[in-house]
């Protein structure tokens, strides 16, 4: 019975430190909100219209 004890423990650390390991490491979500407003406008949609204008507005002027 102590044996199988000692066996489950290990194997329960055994997947803990490899589900974080892999948690870890498993790269940067993707930004799928990024808007490109260096494209054409005629091969733009509605809502990257909207954004780019949004953006547009947002920034700071040069000129002062």
């Amino acid at each position: 019975m102590n044996k199988f004890l000692s066996i489950l423990m290990a194997a329960s650390f055994a997947t803990v430190s490899v589900s974080a390991f892999a948690g870890s490491h498993g790269g940067a979500m993707k930004d799928d909100h990024k808007v490109d407003c260096k494209m054409d406008p005629k091969k733009m949609d509605d809502k990257t219209k909207a954004a780019c204008i949004k953006m547009e507005e947002k920034k700071p002027d040069a000129k002062k």
